[in-house]
């Protein structure tokens, strides 16, 4: 028999198991999200995935008819390039006018966004590396921290705490709910984020292998074949650590940074997003910054996102078997 869970994620979200995919950008669809949601878990849709008002707002129409159920989110992804989130504005707009019951917010400083988004009763969670950031975020008014472990795939900052350590780090450090990610792919790390203090797991690389994730088969498959140890950390010279795959691409990169060359437009030929959005398409994962991070060793098989959430819970069911069974 599974686990009954009572967390502030699935009391809070609304959901059953507190089990969390990431909004990755291109990857954040009605898709994924929507089996996400009706496997118990829930997810959120990336709004510069669809920047067009008109776009997302049929994108979170569509997740709802293929869920069944309004209880997934969307991410909203503030660049350090701009003023404050101020380009998301139209698009905080049509979250409020859909009423979607949460958010995960990411990049910088969310205070913008949650002035905005304090207009409803809207839940934000903020998603950041470091226990500095996230009492920031808190100051700012969000209501959740997710912490995200060097593990991860796309942008770890600068510290590469592990996870093992955020997770235990985190509870007693902060006084909202904290979420634990990166290199989340088990139901027994589900289990351990729980006994620390955490709230959930949030998960992304191990979802890009889901069926129903967009990636080209060549991409998914490139991810199985992996034991979690090649990806590498790009744009380091710019203080904008990325985790991505392997690839002749990064090859490149890395060694223009051996180099010292620290001239963005060097590098904007391989590490632009139409690249990467290429790769994803064709398959073809020579080239782009595709985010990939060690939890890869997880996604070892290509199956529907139904099948990896029950195998999550079914491996909580056992560790936590297994560990009544170890301290009795």
């Amino acid at each position: 028999m599974n686990i009954t869970f009572d967390t502030w994620v699935t009391r809070t979200l609304g959901i059953r198991y507190p089990i969390l995919v990431g909004g990755m950008m291109w990857l954040g669809r009605s898709e994924l999200v929507a089996a996400a949601v009706r496997a118990g878990a829930t997810g959120f849709i990336s709004a510069l995935t669809f920047p067009e008002p008109g776009k997302l707002r049929d994108e979170i129409a569509r997740c709802r008819d293929l869920a069944g159920s309004d209880r997934f989110g969307v991410n909203l992804y503030i660049s350090n390039h701009k003023e404050g989130g101020e380009e998301l504005l139209p698009l905080i707009d049509v979250i409020l006018e859909m009423d979607v019951p949460f958010v995960e917010t990411s990049g910088g400083p969310p205070n913008l966004l949650v002035e905005h988004l304090k207009q409803s009763d809207i839940k934000i969670i903020h998603k950041v590396p470091t226990i500095r950031y996230a009492q920031s975020a808190i100051k700012a008014g969000v209501d959740a921290i997710i912490l995200v472990g060097g593990e991860c795939g796309g942008h770890p900052g600068s510290t590469m705490m592990g996870s093992f350590v955020q997770g235990a780090f985190g509870p007693e450090s902060l006084d909202v709910p904290v979420i634990l990610a990166g290199g989340v792919g088990r139901g027994s790390q589900l289990m351990a984020a729980l006994a620390m203090g955490c709230e959930g797991v949030l998960m992304g690389t191990r979802m890009m292998v889901a069926t129903e994730a967009i990636p080209h088969i060549e991409i998914k498959n490139r991810i199985v074949k992996s034991d979690g140890s090649d990806s590498v950390i790009v744009q380091s010279i710019f203080n904008h650590h990325h985790r991505v795959m392997s690839n002749e691409a990064t090859n490149e990169v890395l060694e223009m940074e051996r180099q010292g060359i620290d001239q963005f437009e060097s590098y904007r030929p391989l590490v632009a997003g139409d690249v990467t959005w290429n790769a994803l398409q064709t398959g073809d994962h020579r080239y782009g910054m595709i985010d990939m991070g060690q939890a890869a060793c997880f996604a070892n098989i290509v199956e529907s996102a139904e099948k990896v959430i029950a195998a999550m819970i079914e491996e909580a069911t056992a560790s936590q078997k297994a560990l009544l069974e170890k301290c009795k």
